[in-house]
């Protein structure tokens, strides 16, 4: 993976951006010290490097009605290339993953995952993980607090 160079004001579009994505591209300038039209042409620099990978709205989750997260941790019974990427697969088909990574140590993956209540995630666990033929076993954490939950990541020139 190469490592992109960016400058001071890349920096702060970044960083901007990931405090609020659906800022105009008038206002990003100003308070970058840009004209529009430059800074309009800098952040499709930044995405077509691919260090902006897209912009979404962030929800609340318990707003959405959604009062359960949970970390899950999942081992697999064989593990086959074929068989890590059918299961990684598969999760990318479960609304109720919110991610899903392929873990070091005794857990093959680790996943965040969402629920309306304790029955929802149960409903989940059992009759969508569990059943799935290479699950060996799945172990669940539920969220009592959240203290921190950012989506920036550290932009540092």
């Amino acid at each position: 993976m190469t490592e992109i160079t960016l400058s001071a004001t890349d920096v702060k579009i970044l960083n901007i951006l990931q405090k609020d994505a659906g800022i105009s591209n008038v206002a990003l300038a100003e308070m970058v010290g840009m004209s529009p039209s430059p800074c309009l042409r800098r952040v499709k620099q930044l995405e077509a490097a691919g260090l902006i990978r897209k912009t979404v709205a962030l929800l609340d989750r318990k707003k959405m009605g959604l009062g359960v997260l949970a970390t899950v941790q999942v081992r697999l019974q064989r593990h086959t290339e074929v068989g890590t990427e059918d299961f990684a697969r598969a999760m990318n088909d479960l609304p109720e993953v919110l991610s899903c990574w392929a873990m070091t140590g005794r857990q093959d993956f680790l996943l965040m995952a969402l629920a309306r209540d304790i029955e929802s995630f149960g409903d989940f666990v059992t009759h969508k993980l569990l059943s799935m033929p290479n699950v060996r076993d799945v172990q669940s954490s539920l969220v009592l607090k959240e203290y921190k939950n950012e989506t920036a990541i550290p932009v540092i020139s």
